[in-house]
């Protein structure tokens, strides 16, 4: 069923890809199916920068255009999915670990449509773990940073992410001040990135239930 409504919020998501524009792309098996679609309106775009070296490839299957970030100043829109999006348009994102690519492009995106389907959709983030991103040198200060904060820190047994870094995923911490706390492990030092997307977040979500597509913005 999942993959039904993670295919037709794709389908939705092309709506939204203006003519003649570089988009970003994020990660993950809902974008694998936006980029499916994207191939059928790829003569209309000048190209893509993506994410991942996964994201990459399968756009090169398409022989869809890829751009390289740094000969852009900004991108028309970027559009990803995420690991959960509350009410607030905030994420977590970085279940596949590609974050800190895609909290770069998203930086710089006049635009992000964040794409899921009904189950990543929460009032209030709910038991999901959180990645970080850690350079190999800091796994065990930054898991003691992680414990003061009340989470248990895991580290990501045989993954390394595409700038060669590893991930800690950060279970049972509280989140109610989700800003705050995006700051907070950012600041820690070894931490490249954390997998909260609420400094910048969407600015519109499509979501995908059985028989409808919800379109939802503050």
């Amino acid at each position: 069923m999942f993959d039904t409504l993670k295919k037709s919020v794709a389908i939705s998501a092309i709506n939204y890809v203006p003519k003649n524009s570089i988009i970003g792309i994020g990660s993950g098996s809902t974008i694998n199916f936006f980029i499916k679609e994207l191939s059928t309106i790829s003569s209309c775009i000048r190209g893509v920068v993506p994410s991942s070296s996964i994201s990459e490839d399968l756009l090169k299957q398409f022989n869809i255009p890829i751009i390289n970030l740094n000969t852009l100043t900004s991108l028309d829109i970027y559009i990803d999915s995420a690991d959960q999006i509350n009410h607030s348009l905030e994420m977590i994102k970085g279940g596949g670990g590609a974050l800190t690519r895609e909290k770069i492009i998203a930086s710089v995106s006049k635009k992000f449509l964040c794409i899921v389907d009904k189950s990543k959709y929460v009032k209030k983030f709910d038991n999901f773990p959180v990645p970080v991103e850690v350079l190999p040198i800091a796994l065990n200060s930054v898991s003691r940073e992680v414990v003061k904060l009340g989470g248990i820190p895991e580290y990501r047994k045989n993954f390394i992410t595409d700038n060669g870094n590893c991930i800690i995923d950060m279970y049972n911490l509280c989140i109610n001040n989700a800003i705050f706390l995006e700051k907070y492990i950012n600041n820690i030092p070894g931490v490249v990135s954390v997998g909260l997307f609420c400094i910048r977040k969407a600015d519109l979500v499509l979501v995908s239930y059985i028989n409808k597509i919800d379109k939802i913005s503050l």
